[in-house]
């Protein structure tokens, strides 16, 4: 839940809302996926077992995959919740991608509103229908609060971006979508819709950073039973965060002010590990082999050490 190292060489440290980002001399980052959970912007106070290890090994697995379509910061991999990499200027947008109707966008769309970030969305639609062509629907990152949305003119036109490295951040997002959709495809699952960070290197290279294709930013549901259960108006079978979000709000809990969060029981935080597991082992065909751990303390200290190896290794 929690990290404080001392990196040799280290010069700062970001404590986002899942993982904690250390800056090293040069330009290396040290990036430690926690088991933290956030939600609606809110991290809870109790961590998922084992989310942290899936996420960042999901992530590693795509970075790897998807390479050619556009450099990437990861350099390595320490630990299996730590990823080492190269330290980018971030762009100030996410740039989300969407193939279905679904979350947001379908929030959005039954409000009445059929204009997202500028892209206009078909009249007829139902909640987790296929959109005719994926969209893109940016969003502003927000150190604290809601991310907003934002379109690509006001990006363009605020100066967020340039049009010449949209034009690119644009391109790279269609291709690693598509990529993600394959990849999803041969194991079975539908890849709804995901976010990418881009960031740009020193060399003024543009570059993939933070995560990709995981379940806390993409949205995934099975393809067997997809076209039945949307002809019967069923909910579909999905594996994402979204589960977590769900039983939130049908909790009465929006992330709003002045609303009380709910407990965590073990019983909700069980299942939100085995979702995680679940979707590690569908979307990569690979059995999960947790990193077992008798206290956090243990699990620091191991992290600690593969760190401090890596680092003498690139000295």
């Amino acid at each position: 839940m929690k990290t404080d190292f001392s990196f040799p060489g280290q010069k700062s440290v970001y404590i986002g809302k899942v993982r904690d980002v250390y800056r090293i001399e040069g330009d290396t980052l040290i990036m430690v996926v926690t088991d933290r959970i956030s939600a609606f912007d809110k991290v809870f106070p109790r961590g998922i077992p084992y989310k942290g290890q899936v996420l960042n090994q999901i992530a590693t697995k795509f970075l790897e995959q998807t390479a050619d379509i556009v450099p990437n910061w990861m350099i390595d991999t320490p630990d299996p919740m730590v990823t080492a990499g190269w330290a980018c200027e971030p762009y100030p947008i996410e740039m989300v991608i969407r193939g279905y109707l679904s979350g947001h966008a379908w929030r959005e769309y039954k409000a009445g509103k059929r204009m997202i970030c500028g892209v206009p969305m078909p009249d007829g639609m139902k909640e987790n229908d296929k959109f005719p062509t994926p969209i893109i629907t940016p969003t502003t990152k927000e150190v604290i609060g809601h991310d907003e949305d934002i379109s690509e003119e006001e990006i363009i036109s605020l100066g967020l971006v340039s049009a010449e490295d949209y034009a690119d951040l644009k391109k790279y997002t269609y291709q690693l979508f598509a990529r993600g959709t394959e990849i999803a495809a041969r194991e079975g699952l539908i890849l709804v819709d995901t976010k990418y960070e881009y960031g740009k290197f020193n060399t003024g290279t543009i570059m993939l950073i933070d995560e990709i294709h995981t379940p806390d930013s993409s949205r995934f549901f099975y393809a067997e039973g997809y076209e039945e259960r949307q002809a019967a108006g069923l909910p579909q079978k999905q594996l994402s965060k979204e589960f977590f979000r769900e039983w939130l709000m049908a909790n009465g809990y929006e992330g709003k002010e002045g609303q009380v969060m709910p407990e965590v029981t073990d019983d909700v935080i069980e299942e939100i590990s085995k979702r995680y597991i679940e979707l590690y082992e569908q979307i990569t065909g690979e059995e999960f082999k947790p990193r077992f751990y008798i206290s956090n303390e243990m699990a620091l200290s191991r992290i600690e050490q593969n760190v401090i190896t890596f680092l003498d290794k690139v000295a």
